[in-house]
């Protein structure tokens, strides 16, 4: 049975009409670019967070610049980020004229940690990027609360997720969203939003991602233009209310994916399934194990039609761009290098069945 990493196409098929209705109210409206759609998903989207502000920008690695920007972040600067993420957590930072100092993460959560986050800090630590990687909920409020610093919520991967202090988006200073088509909240091309209980905050997120200017008169900044449009705010409207339904279904496939892969030959084979934080209930956005070598593992299971996928063999300090900017790793990042190295990511979606994850998992067992 061939079984995909990913499977955005079937949860959104039941829901064509209302995707249809809600496009073609846009073309009528004639209102492309800030318009209705966008405030009411703004309202919507905050609400469902539990969260003042929500303010809609163009793709998920503009939010995470505009947020530092919004903080004060600037030349000089250092911004803590972990090295096991995607290249956007990091490659927002340097536009700033900023540096990125990379932390350690947990290979047992994918998460940063206090202690990874405070070996990286200095005096000139502005603030934190910590990330709900594959949808596990970093602990943001202590972070801000032992280190005293504002901590931006890399939220792309983690919509649906929930933590013991509410949900990712609302439990730092500031947070950020992507809603590109593969998350489990995700628009027909990029999209992305940026999150805040401050009003003070919000208000610069919102002329910053305009230009600059408040009024299209008078621009107190050299901004960005940086805006969620409206096809793509009615879209994710029709598919808010369906989130964490869709966030359930995931938790419930991990749950399936824990029961079957925790004993037997694949543990003894060297598999580990990933471990949520203290108190998180993960809307899995990647399901992603453990393997002495995950390669060969996924080369055994393409074979049986089964797809798989490394994301970050090469951590970010090791990037090429981070070398030419003379960035690096200035702290230990055992951790990193165990995630990189190991990680693996099985399928996953808010649709996968019962018998995919058995088909999975009879594989792994067989092959790991």
């Amino acid at each position: 049975m061939p079984v995909p990493l990913f499977d955005p196409g079937t949860p959104l098929r039941p829901l064509r009409g209302e995707i249809d209705a809600a496009i073609a109210r846009v073309l009528d409206s004639e209102r492309f670019v800030l318009g209705p759609e966008v405030s009411a998903f703004e309202d919507e989207f905050a609400d469902h967070l539990g969260v003042q502000h929500a303010v809609g920008v163009a793709n998920g690695t503009e939010a995470i610049t505009i947020a530092l920007r919004a903080l004060g972040v600037g030349p000089g600067d250092e911004v803590v980020v972990p090295s096991f993420s995607f290249w956007a957590s990091a490659e927002a930072i340097p536009p700033l004229g900023a540096t990125p100092v990379f932390c350690d993460v947990d290979p047992a959560t994918f998460c940063v940690t206090v202690d990874g986050v405070k070996a990286a800090v200095t005096s000139r630590t502005k603030a934190i990027v910590a990330v709900h990687l594959f949808g596990n909920v970093a602990p943001v409020r202590q972070l801000e609360e032992e280190l005293g610093l504002p901590v931006v919520e890399d939220s792309a991967q983690s919509a649906g997720s929930l933590g013991p202090e509410g949900r990712p988006g609302s439990l730092g200073s500031i947070a950020t969203f992507s809603f590109y088509p593969s998350k489990n909240l995700g628009a027909f091309g990029d999209g992305g939003a940026i999150t805040t209980g401050d009003g003070a905050l919000a208000e610069r997120v919102r002329q910053l991602r305009f230009h600059g200017s408040r009024d299209k008169v008078s621009y107190q900044d050299v901004g960005y233009n940086s805006r969620l449009d409206e096809l793509q705010a009615a879209i994710l409207r029709v598919q808010l209310p369906h989130l964490d339904a869709w966030a359930d279904h995931r938790r419930a496939a991990a749950s399936w994916y824990d029961d079957a892969l925790a004993g037997g030959r694949a543990a003894a084979a060297g598999v580990v399934t990933p471990t949520a934080t203290d108190g998180a209930r993960p809307a899995w956005h990647l399901y992603v194990i453990r393997h002495p070598d995950p390669d060969a593992l996924q080369q055994r299971l393409q074979a049986r039609g089964i797809e798989s996928r490394g994301y970050y063999r090469r951590p970010i300090d090791a990037q090429p761009a981070i070398a030419s900017g003379g960035w690096g790793r200035t702290v230990p990042l055992p951790g990193t290098d165990v995630a990189a190295a190991e990680h693996l990511a099985i399928p996953i979606s808010a649709a996968i069945t019962r018998d995919q994850v058995d088909e999975v998992c009879a594989a792994i067992h067989e092959l790991a």
